[in-house]
């Protein structure tokens, strides 16, 4: 791999849409990480080392929007960051053990189930809220479910984070901005741990992202406060569909 001034470009301007879209609906990963795979990453040491470029970009959003932050259904922010952190790692190392060749196969699936849950989980919301009521118990075990999730692949962790606690806690896509950005930047940092303490970060294409999702991350947060809910709806089902297809077609065609 010969690295070069306009590989080092294309790495930070992946990083910058890649901390945007997290601030805006999640799924930086979508950006991310097919970038990557492109300059020559196996595909585990592409999403351990798009973690790591995210992170900071998740931190510079959750900072924009800490005034927003409150407890989410009577749960406190601070017992979700501990779930979320907790699960974070064990779902991190369970990326670890997992060979390249059955995560190449495993990653479309997982785009695909993000894609649905954007897609479906308003209508699911609504039928379900008028039938049901959901409590704490299980908002909890779900968070501890994102966890590992964001800990393992992260791709897509916040709009499926949007989508169940609109499903869960009736909370519309805008006022989960901050927690839903908060919880993502707890899991990131939790991989962030163990992909660093295991090598699987190539830091010639994670220093240039990182740089570049902290911008992303300011400017996504920004820009988020001024968006309606559906151009953030919109957005994130274009992205997050365009790259399901992609990565199908990636595993499945040769």
């Amino acid at each position: 791999m010969v690295i070069d001034p306009s590989t080092i470009f294309i790495a930070a301007g992946a990083g910058i849409l890649g901390g945007a879209m997290n601030a805006l609906a999640g799924g930086g990963t979508f950006a991310t990480l097919p970038v990557l795979i492109a300059l020559g990453l196996p595909a585990n040491i592409a999403n351990a080392t798009s973690n790591v470029a995210l992170l900071p970009g998740a931190g510079t959003s959750a900072w924009a929007y800490r005034h927003e932050l409150g407890p989410v259904a009577g749960i406190s922010v601070r017992l979700l960051a501990a779930l979320t952190f907790s699960f974070g790692l064990i779902g991190s190392l369970l990326l670890v053990l997992t060979p390249t060749e059955t995560f190449d196969i495993i990653i479309p699936w997982l785009l695909l189930f993000a894609f649905a849950v954007m897609v479906f989980g308003k209508r699911a919301a609504d039928w379900l809220h008028a039938r049901v009521t959901i409590g704490r118990p299980t908002l909890l075990a779900v968070q501890a479910l994102l966890g590992v999730y964001g800990g393992y692949f992260g791709g897509g962790v916040g709009l499926i984070t949007t989508a169940l606690y609109g499903l869960l806690a009736n909370i519309r896509p805008r006022e989960l901005f901050a927690i839903r950005t908060m919880m993502l930047g707890v899991a990131n940092l939790a991989a962030a741990f163990v992909f660093i303490g295991f090598a699987m970060v190539w830091w010639w294409a994670c220093l240039p992202m990182l740089v570049g999702s902290i911008v992303g991350g300011w400017l996504g947060a920004v820009i988020g406060k001024r968006l309606s809910h559906r151009a953030v709806r919109i957005w994130t089902l274009l992205v997050t569909g365009a790259t399901t297809v992609i990565f199908f077609v990636r595993a499945y065609s040769g």
